[in-house]
């Protein structure tokens, strides 16, 4: 079995900034594409940022140069680094990665969600 634990998130003022994490365990060939998506209240779910197992990284408009998102194979861990948080940024953070079982059988995984509340 696979599993996602995302960890990281909490209360910041806005300006702020938080380090959230996400690290995969279970029986793993290898990771493709990882991902973060929010999730506030009332909304749907968006993406925030992506990063290839080659290290390309893409960002939704709203946090570009926020955020930072990066991934240590290693250890089977993504990054999320976010800055200058305001209160928009406020939601259920979730990560997701692409994760091969086998050499050509891949299956997307999500994590359980961090809470980020961004406020005075």
């Amino acid at each position: 079995q696979v599993q996602l634990v995302e960890s990281g998130g909490g209360l910041v003022q806005p300006g702020g900034s938080l380090r959230l994490s996400c690290a995969v365990s279970g029986s793993i060939f290898r990771i493709g594409t990882m991902a973060w998506y929010r999730q506030a209240a009332g909304k749907q779910r968006e993406l925030v940022a992506t990063i290839t197992s080659g290290g390309s990284t893409n960002y939704a408009d709203s946090v570009q140069g926020r955020f930072i998102i990066s991934r240590d194979s290693a250890k089977n861990t993504m990054y999320l680094q976010t800055s200058s948080l305001k209160p928009e940024d406020t939601a259920v953070y979730f990560c997701k990665m692409y994760v091969f079982r086998t050499t050509f059988s891949g299956t997307d995984y999500w994590g359980q969600g961090t809470q980020v509340t961004v406020s005075s």
